[in-house]
């Protein structure tokens, strides 16, 4: 199986700093996050405000998704942690 993104919600985790995202390979969830840090490197925020990190998020939604596959690819895990270091 592929895995796909076919639910676009995605939420904020204040004490992590991490947006959590969700992917799918078949029946199985795979829950991903990626960290303020990288979104904040590819599209710098001002505010620090959850709407401006979910904001972010979607503005890269494609490339975060790629980072996500190519990630998910190397291996399976329980979860992802996607950091500033995987979109380079």
């Amino acid at each position: 199986m592929t895995l796909n993104f076919p639910n676009p919600s995605r939420s904020y985790d204040a004490a992590a700093k991490r947006i959590r995202f969700t992917g799918h390979d078949g029946m199985f969830e795979v829950p991903f996050f990626v960290e303020i840090a990288a979104l904040s490197a590819a599209s710098p925020v001002t505010t620090g405000a959850e709407a401006e990190y979910l904001s972010a998020f979607d503005a890269k939604r494609s490339s975060i998704q790629d980072v996500a596959r190519e990630a998910y690819s190397h291996g399976r895990k329980n979860m992802y942690v996607l950091t500033q270091a995987d979109f380079r």
